[in-house]
């Protein structure tokens, strides 16, 4: 099989440890380093996922960008003292932390907040991917480890980005109990299905029902290429954020067995918004799918959009794998 990759930038990233949603349940112990501090731990020389070798002499003020890793700095406790705090989910203690300078969204970062705070490690990447010069210039002694892997499938980033995490910050057993969790939480997935039942993706925002390609659509595409799923459609489609407007007829006519959806509207939608669940089930077009006729429809968790983590990843296995048991 093909293997899918995980888009570079927001356009794309895998529920779960934390309270990611009601699915994901509360967050679990990952294990312990041998020593709790990092003391005599630096300097330490990495190589991050861009290939570069990169000398870390401490990592006493930490600046992190890539929100797939905000949720296990809040759980290593790592000292954070710059982020896009506007990007983190409302479940992540550091979203309301205001001892954490607010570079904002990656439409426009703040940089005066990274001179400010004078990191001497940036953790930089997917949504912020595009400035990393601007990150650079902004705090230029800082240790700059880029965690990109926009050439890795989505189970090699797994487990190169949270092992390299682990080395950073010496905390090498809490990845390690962290990637053991997800590939366990896959290989249960991978038990449930059936290769004979298909599967579509969709995505709901702005009120609108919209389709997901298998390939390289937001939110479940990356679950067709770790599970193994099979499409019930297989069109082309885009990497945008609000998903492909498909006609509901043609999504009717591929008569999926089961769907997985990304609420949006979840996560960034403004105002009151239906959620995706009500507009699925409320769809005259869809109401003879064998998905919807079944109730075999995973909703992922209302803040998947904003963390895209292993800690999601694992959720959504485990509630897929619920669906597929459920059938």
């Amino acid at each position: 099989m093909t293997k899918r990759r995980l888009p570079a930038v927001a356009a794309l990233a895998l529920v779960s440890a934390l309270a990611l949603s009601a699915c994901a349940g509360e967050p679990t112990a990952t294990g312990t380093s041998p020593a709790d501090s990092t003391e005599g731990y630096y300097p330490v020389t990495v190589t991050d996922l861009a290939g570069n070798e990169v000398t870390i002499e401490s990592a006493d003020s930490v600046a992190i960008t890539d929100n797939r890793f905000f949720q296990v700095a809040a759980d290593w406790d790592l000292p954070v003292t710059v982020a896009p705090r506007d990007l983190m989910s409302p479940n992540n203690p550091l979203a309301a932390d205001e001892t954490i300078l607010n570079t904002g969204t990656h439409g426009e970062p703040d940089f005066e907040q990274v001179v400010a705070a004078d990191p001497d490690l940036i953790i930089n990447g997917y949504r912020y991917l595009s400035h990393a010069d601007g990150m650079k210039e902004a705090a230029p002694d800082a240790a700059f480890v880029d965690m990109t892997g926009d050439t890795l499938s989505a189970d090699e980033y797994v487990v190169q980005s949270l092992t390299l995490m682990g080395e950073v910050f010496n905390k090498q057993d809490e990845a390690k109990a962290l990637v053991d969790d997800f590939h366990a939480s896959l290989t249960a997935a991978k038990d449930a299905y059936d290769p004979a039942t298909t599967v579509m993706g969709l995505i709901t925002a702005g009120g609108e029902i919209n389709y997901s390609n298998p390939t390289d659509g937001r939110g479940a595409s990356i679950f067709f290429d770790l599970v193994g799923l099979t499409p019930a459609l297989d069109a082309e489609g885009s990497e945008g954020h609000t998903g492909d407007s498909v006609s509901l007829e043609a999504l009717a006519e591929a008569e999926a067995d089961v769907l997985m959806v990304l609420d949006r509207d979840a996560a960034v939608g403004e105002g009151e918004v239906t959620p995706a669940l009500d507009l699925i089930n409320g769809s005259a077009a869809l109401a003879g799918v064998p998905a919807v006729a079944d109730g075999a429809i995973y909703v992922f968790p209302a803040d998947y959009y904003l963390t895209e983590d292993v800690f999601a990843y694992k959720a959504v296995l485990d509630g897929l794998t619920g669906v597929l048991q459920a059938r």
